[in-house]
């Protein structure tokens, strides 16, 4: 019985253990990603907002129809901007989702050749 119970806390430390541990390693890195993404996301929607507000406050002091007119080209350009900026954002997105989902399927592969191997084994 002991020698079993010592071939199971050896399998455990082999396979188990250091397969979980980078899980865990590559969960941590993929969190930390799409935290950074958010983040950035963020400060394009925070940038566009002070640009907006710079350009109503500026037309304020120039009031008339061709202030008016100034101000709607203005926030045009502005959310022609953002977009183009969450454009890319959103490729950006797409293939950080691909990285991931490549790392978890190349984890899930490689647990499923170690449950193999040790079923070959045994």
């Amino acid at each position: 019985m002991t020698d079993r119970t010592h071939e199971l806390n050896a399998w455990l430390d082999l396979y188990a253990l250091t397969a979980f541990t980078k899980a865990q390693q590559d969960w941590l890195k993929c969190l930390e990603r799409f935290a950074i993404f958010n983040f950035a996301v963020a400060g394009d929607v925070l940038e566009a907002s002070l640009a907006q507000a710079r350009a109503t406050l500026g037309v304020r002091a120039a009031l008339g129809t061709q202030g008016i007119a100034d101000l709607l080209q203005k926030q045009a350009e502005l959310g022609s901007q953002l977009s183009d900026k969450l454009r890319a954002r959103a490729q950006e997105f797409s293939a950080l989702a691909a990285q991931v989902q490549e790392s978890v399927g190349s984890f899930a592969q490689a647990a499923a050749q170690r449950a193999a191997g040790a079923r070959k084994a045994a």
